[in-house]
């Protein structure tokens, strides 16, 4: 059973079950611990991971090999690879010593933090300690040269392979080169490997070839993916279909249709029948050059020429359609995937959802998604807030309300976004009050207040002049969730709608923490009273800056002076570039 736990994340049932034994009297042996500790270590719990030691020495169990591989190998998973070396020299210090399973994990640990270097000194020191490096030390190396395309290397550490440790290269190395560098989309070395071990009499098999036909059309290499089947045949090497298959895709996903279909053609007349995947990979490219209707025909006709689309197809040709706006069409086709047993991924539906609100196909949106919820689909928060927001933006608020209820009834809760596209709507429509409520009801339910909710509270109460209203709502926005610079967008907000007495008001609020952003607060405060012709005003705020030990901007403050010196403010403007003078910002000028 422990082995089974370790397999998963469910560390606590592995802990209980190894206190289970303790308590029946059966001896646990250090493998059982380290399946606790593998399963620590999979739930992303390290130190509860390192701690199955204690355990186990509380448990007057030993520590063997395998209980220290399994640590090493956890903490190298970790990244802890520094950890990982001082636990090294501390198995060795209680006189266990480290095998070829104990290097390869460091091996491993030094390549993921690129250090190749070291790990190639450390396959130099094992064979020092009488622990030789087996091929998995070498082609783990390998693996990550491969990756960073350092073929020079890969050669040279195959040589030393071969002349250090005696390991002869054979066809499992040269299958491992190839797929490796296939992988990372070198195909040019992997071809190069490949016909280095043909040179060898080493047999690459087709699956070798198709790992390189399928890097060579991720390249867009297409005609010399081609080139490579036409050698397969040629050294009796058959391609199945997942090797032309990449040849279709490629073509595809360059545009090349009739080059496509002209491959699908050639499966057949070769004996080899096109699947579900090559008939998807061709439909994909007819979507992508705006032909979704014809991709739907080929689907019409899939039990003719003997194949079933999967879910992957459906949702290809569905993207088709919804992009090409033929919106009808793509619900029609969710509806047949359904009935068929295949279901669309939440993020599919929203993607038609939003597709129909933008449209303003707002009932048809409705219908769609209460279909995909009567049938089983996977519909979340997200999509009933998509449908929210395309009733809010046609001003529709009662069909918006409405599914809100509906949420519930679901068992699909709104979280922050939902009740925000709500607020922001009923205060757009003059319906402060009922915002007010649904914000209250909002913090009731236990969901924080985003600074988006922040934001859009901000705007609509100061766009409609409920101050006071608005503070009171802060007061308990805020005691549940802290957003400390909620007074100063009120303040920056009451000054974008002209509201400058209002927000002097709130001024004593901001200064309380006399911040950089506080100080940009103020000179917008600063600004507004000078656009409006009021420099007093302006004065007055600085002159609070400068008590909290805020130093204002100093252009701007001379723009003050200067207007009050127009107004005949003279004592007033000197006061102002005095203050500046008395902390050192300006040099006195002598008359």
């Amino acid at each position: 059973m422990l082995e089974v736990l370790s397999k998963t994340k469910l560390c606590q049932g592995a802990k209980r079950v190894l206190r289970l034994m303790t308590r029946r009297g059966i001896i646990a042996s250090p493998e059982a611990f380290s399946y606790v500790m593998v399963s620590y270590s999979r739930a992303g719990k390290l130190r509860h991971a390192m701690r199955v030691l204690s355990l186990m020495q509380r448990a007057g169990i030993e520590p063997n090999l395998y209980i220290c591989n399994t640590a090493i190998h956890v903490l190298v998973m970790a990244n802890k690879l520094d950890k990982a070396l001082r636990f090294l020299n501390r198995m060795q210090l209680i006189g266990i010593t480290p095998d070829v399973i104990t290097y390869n994990c460091l091996i491993k640990g030094f390549c993921e933090l690129h250090r190749i270097d070291d790990a190639i000194d450390l396959i130099d020191e094992m064979s020092s300690k009488r622990c030789y490096p087996d091929k998995v030390s070498y082609y783990t190396v390998m693996g990550f040269l491969c990756k960073e395309k350092r073929i020079e290397e890969v050669k040279k550490l195959m040589e030393k392979m071969l002349k250090d440790s005696n390991l002869v290269p054979d066809q499992v190395t040269y299958n491992t080169l190839i797929h490796m560098l296939s992988k990372y989309g070198h195909g040019k070395e992997a071809l190069g490997f490949l016909k280095e071990a043909e040179e060898r009499g080493f047999h690459v098999d087709k699956v070798g070839y198709s790992a390189i036909v399928h890097s060579f059309c991720k390249e867009g290499q297409l005609e010399k993916a081609k080139e490579i089947i036409n050698d397969m045949f040629l050294k009796g090497c058959v391609p199945d279909v997942v090797t032309y298959t990449a040849v279709v895709n490629g073509f595809s996903r360059a545009g090349k249709l009739d080059q496509a279909k002209k491959m699908l053609q050639l499966m057949y007349k070769k004996g080899c029948k096109p699947n579900t995947v090559s008939h998807t990979a061709y439909l994909n490219g007819l979507c992508r050059i705006g032909n979704s209707v014809e991709a739907r025909k080929m689907m019409n006709m899939s039990e003719e020429e003997w194949w079933t689309p999967n879910a992957i197809t459906y949702s290809v040709v569905m993207h088709g359609l919804r992009r090409e706006g033929k919106l009808v069409e793509a619900c029609d086709l969710i509806k047949e995937m359904v009935k068929k047993g295949f279901f669309p991924t939440s993020v599919e539906i929203n993607l038609l959802i939003q597709s129909l609100c933008m449209e303003g196909k707002m009932e048809e949106a409705k219908r769609f998604m209460e279909n995909c919820l009567n049938n089983g689909c996977a519909v979340n928060v997200v999509n009933f807030t998509t449908l929210i927001h395309g009733f809010c933006k046609r001003d529709d608020l009662e069909a918006a309300l409405s599914l809100l209820e509906d949420m519930y009834l679901s068992n699909k809760h709104p979280d922050a976004v939902t009740y925000t596209t709500l607020i922001d709507s009923l205060g757009r429509n003059d319906r402060i009050e009922e915002a007010n409520e649904l914000t209250i009801k909002m913090l009731n339910r236990g969901l924080d207040p985003t600074p988006v909710t922040y934001h859009t509270i901000i705007h609509r109460y100061c766009q409609k002049g409920r101050v006071e209203d608005l503070l009171k709502l802060l007061d308990k926005m805020r005691s549940r969730q802290e957003y400390k610079t909620a007074y100063n967008q009120v303040i920056e907000k009451l000054c974008s709608f002209g509201n400058l007495d209002e927000a002097y008001k709130l001024l004593g609020r901001v200064l309380r923490t006399a911040s950089k952003i506080d100080a940009r607060t103020c000179h917008v405060l600063i600004e507004s009273y000078l656009r409006k012709g009021s420099p007093l005003s302006s004065y007055k705020v600085a002159c609070r800056m400068f008590y909290r030990n805020l130093i204002p901007d100093l252009k701007l403050c001379e723009k003050v002076s200067k207007k009050l010196m127009m107004d005949g403010k003279m004592e007033e403007a000197d006061k102002l570039m005095l203050k500046f003078v008395e902390r050192g910002y300006l040099s006195p000028q002598l008359e």
